[in-house]
């Protein structure tokens, strides 16, 4: 019998020294690692079980087991009723650890979701960036295809009058020069811009003008000295 009142008295002290910890743990909040969590919890693990051990040798001790004992069942029943104490003071260790658990696995939760919520901003800046981007060298492509269209049919022209300008060409009557070069002038004039595709991208023109200058102002340049200046605005914050 004073093997098991020593056990009880040695799980009753373990079990009052984690209902400490745990106070301490909950008065510092989200402080507290982990880790210390997770031994917190198989501490309270192997008292429980040692608990419930004692449980079962004293509920064999109070049947037919007892019997082997003699004078045992004037003292069974302070060792019971002080198992009875040890138990429920061991669930309520038990459950002040799982609310303690559940409180921390709600934090983590929560920042969880806001970091979730910032990246999503973050993607949601950088797709506009992207878009407004794509609008703007849309915009650019366009200038260029023109540019290119326009350069084509002035460069023939302007290339036959060279090579008829020059002196290795001066058998050729200034009749057929002035003829040549009025046809490239015209023809190219006449199969580039004759064509549906070309005569639409012209109608268009202003269209795709207004959608560059929307992409410019709203992706403004930045100059390079600024990128890194205090109080500049990123997208993502540089590595600690």
């Amino acid at each position: 019998m004073n093997l098991l009142q020593a056990v009880a008295r040695g799980c009753l002290e373990r079990l009052e020294t984690l209902a400490g910890r745990l106070d301490d743990v909950e008065a510092a909040g989200e402080a507290t690692p982990l880790a210390e969590l997770g031994r917190l919890q198989q501490r309270v693990r192997a008292v429980r079980a040692d608990v419930g051990r004692l449980t079962v040798v004293v509920a064999e001790l109070g049947g037919p087991l007892g019997a082997r004992f003699p004078g045992l069942a004037s003292a069974l029943g302070f060792v019971q009723a002080e198992v009875g104490h040890l138990e429920g003071f061991a669930a309520e260790v038990g459950q002040g650890l799982r609310d303690l658990l559940a409180l921390r696995a709600a934090a983590e939760a929560n920042r969880l979701s806001v970091a979730t919520n910032r990246l999503g901003e973050v993607s949601n800046r950088i797709a506009t960036i992207a878009n407004t981007s794509n609008i703007r060298m849309l915009g650019v492509a366009y200038v260029a295809l023109v540019l290119a269209l326009v350069g084509a049919v002035v460069l023939i022209p302007n290339t036959a009058a060279t090579i008829l300008g020059m002196p290795s060409a001066g058998w050729v009557p200034g009749l057929w020069v002035d003829a040549i070069l009025v046809v490239l002038a015209i023809v190219p004039i006449l199969v580039v811009f004759s064509r549906p595709w070309v005569v639409r991208l012209f109608r268009e023109f202003r269209l795709s003008e207004a959608r560059t200058a929307e992409g410019v102002g709203d992706l403004p340049e930045v100059p390079a000295d600024r990128v890194n200046a205090p109080g500049a605005e990123r997208l993502l914050e540089p590595p600690r």
